[in-house]
């Protein structure tokens, strides 16, 4: 038995035996020489085997834009770009005459100087893509070898999907039926692949670093999404042990049944907005059946990327309509675009940056370009017709940025107003408060906003002067640190003496036991993931505000992080006991 830890990106317990899905498609290929008169057969042989693969990937998209949304499958745009890169396909032409080698030869060694050069790049998010150029390789090669693969969707049991790199391809034509979870040895939160897995809600775990050599095909795996444990090869205690944790699992998700139309209340009657973070609209499924009461974050910047051009605004607009819509009457806050840090849209030449999280991304990227940041206000204020939608921006550190802000949004009023254009001209404003200053100085922005909402991955990661990312300094990243918590307090007070109510939609807000913490705080919404609701709506009903209050300011006086959330640990198990995480 060996357990590996990676990066749970989609929650759940599985317990299956592996199929590993190898990468194939070797891009080493022995070059075999032809003669001069089979040239011009080579180069046909070729150009075929793209549009075989043009088809295939066009089928793939129209199925998974059928099943789960267009964004998802805008994913293979990128796909059909590399197809039709003419410098690529000149390239390996160039191959097939000048080395007088096989076409698959010829594109074997055109890619390994692609795979050379993005390997390169000093990018994280960009090297990412590689991924889109070896699974359009793989198909490609595939078709001109005349190889017939293994499809996903054809597998005859169920199983645990484990690969090097799961590409979008794969991702998307998984067979739900039969595929329980997914492991890849790469890749982090924002791949393809993780985006997918949490629209599918497979329970899915990447970066385990090398697994794929410690497995065999019909080995018994376990894969603990939530945690971002794989257990390979376990003995029957930890089988029985995970058994148990899925099952707790799925009996919680099973409480939302009961509880999905009650409200999010104390036993005393204290009331909160239970609210989800979404970022496509197919996803607005998902916020209802998981008892939400409205989407507490659209995050848009994933219309942005991974595609050719700049989403227009009457491709915003009907994304905003649907999700608009289909809550009504319930809220939708829909945070503008919040690019640069670690997401990036390749249509946008936002620079290289020493320290990316701290340059010019979200508003700052946005009031630099407005003709950007226009263009997506006047698509919100046009979806504001069709339901309860409010705006938020991201990442703000001063008053000027709001009434900057607000200015560009009044342009686009008057300039609707002119067209004809229906909008909600009340329409409620709000801000992030991520960023120290930002917290500092609430008492100042309340006079300038409807509302606040907590974006606590930042916040801590500003505060503490810890990368999220980097794996060496992991330790300090302690969303209970009393820093945190004071300024989460402070926020939370100036927002209420400013007569504005406060959210939050940090990952912090998933975690049952901190959900406490904010109740006790006073916060007036917290939204999540849909898949986390269940405990948050559990562990509120669960309590007294009054008690929750009490917990909250015995926090706020213990002097550490570990501390506190060593205390806040006995209380859950005090109110709610299968809600822990042991």
């Amino acid at each position: 038995m060996r357990e590996f830890k990676g990066v749970g990106v989609s929650p759940g317990i599985a317990i299956a035996k592996v199929f590993v899905l190898h990468s194939g498609g070797s891009f080493n290929l022995p070059k075999r020489e032809i003669t001069p008169d089979l040239i011009p057969g080579e180069i046909t042989r070729f150009e075929d085997a793209l549009a075989r693969t043009r088809t295939e990937i066009l089928e793939i998209r129209r199925k998974l834009s059928d099943q789960i949304g267009r964004e998802s499958s805008d994913i293979f745009t990128a796909h059909l770009l590399i197809l039709e890169d003419r410098t690529l396909i000149e390239d390996v032409i160039e191959v097939i005459r000048n080395e007088q080698g096989v076409a698959e030869y010829a594109f074997a060694t055109v890619m390994q100087r692609y795979f050379q050069a993005f390997s390169q790049i000093n990018d994280e998010y960009l090297k990412e893509r590689i991924s889109d150029i070896r699974d359009v390789g793989r198909r490609l090669l595939g078709n001109l070898c005349g190889e017939e693969k293994r499809r996903l969707e054809e597998l005859p049991e169920k199983v645990i999907i484990i690969s090097h790199d799961l590409s979008p391809s794969d991702t998307a034509t998984l067979d739900k039926s039969k595929v329980l979870a997914f492991v890849t040895e790469i890749g982090g939160p924002t791949s393809h692949t993780a985006i997918l897995g949490r629209s599918f809600e497979i329970p899915a775990v990447v970066g385990t670093g090398k697994i794929i050599s410690e497995i065999n095909n019909g080995m018994t795996v376990i894969v603990d999404g939530t945690h971002g444990v794989v257990v390979v090869d376990p003995d029957q205690a930890t089988i029985d042990k995970f058994t148990s944790e899925g099952d707790r699992f799925v009996q919680i998700s099973g409480e939302l049944e009961k509880l999905r139309d009650l409200p999010t209340e104390t036993l005393d009657g204290k009331r909160v907005v239970l609210g989800a973070n979404i970022e496509f609209h197919h996803e607005v499924a998902s916020v209802i059946s998981h008892g939400a009461e409205g989407v507490g974050l659209y995050r848009t910047e994933y219309l942005y990327m991974n595609r050719i051009a700049l989403p227009t605004e009457e491709e915003q607009y009907e994304a905003y309509r649907k999700v608009a819509e289909t809550m009504n009457p319930r809220a939708v806050i829909i945070r503008t675009l919040d690019l640069g840090g670690d997401k990036f849209a390749s249509t946008l030449e936002i620079p290289h940056e020493m320290n990316p999280y701290l340059g010019w991304r979200a508003i700052r990227f946005c009031l630099t370009r407005k003709d950007i940041f226009k263009t997506q206000m006047r698509a919100i204020l046009r979806a504001s017709a069709h339901g309860n939608v409010k705006i938020m921006y991201p990442m703000i550190s001063n008053i000027y940025e709001i009434r900057e802000a607000r200015e560009l949004l009044n342009l686009s009023m008057a300039e609707l107003e002119r067209e004809g254009k229906p909008f909600n001209r009340q329409i409620d404003v709000g801000a992030m408060i991520e960023i120290p200053s930002a917290a500092l100085t609430s008492d100042v922005l309340a006079q300038e906003v409807s509302f606040f909402s907590l974006g606590t991955n930042d916040l801590i990661q500003y505060v503490l002067a810890i990368d999220r990312t980097n794996e060496k300094i992991a330790y300090l990243y302690e969303p209970t640190h009393p820093a945190i918590l004071r300024l989460v307090e402070m926020t939370i007070n100036n927002g209420h003496r400013g007569k504005i109510w406060v959210g939050s939609c940090g990952e912090m807000s998933a975690n049952p036991k901190i959900a406490i913490l904010l109740l006790g705080l006073g916060i007036d919404e917290i939204s999540a993931s849909p898949i986390v609701l269940p405990k948050i709506k559990k562990a509120i009903r669960s309590i007294k505000y009054s008690d929750a209050r009490e917990i909250a300011q015995k926090a706020l006086s213990l002097p550490t992080g570990k501390e506190i959330d060593q205390f806040l640990n006995e209380k859950l198990k005090d109110i709610c006991k299968d809600l822990v995480d042991e």
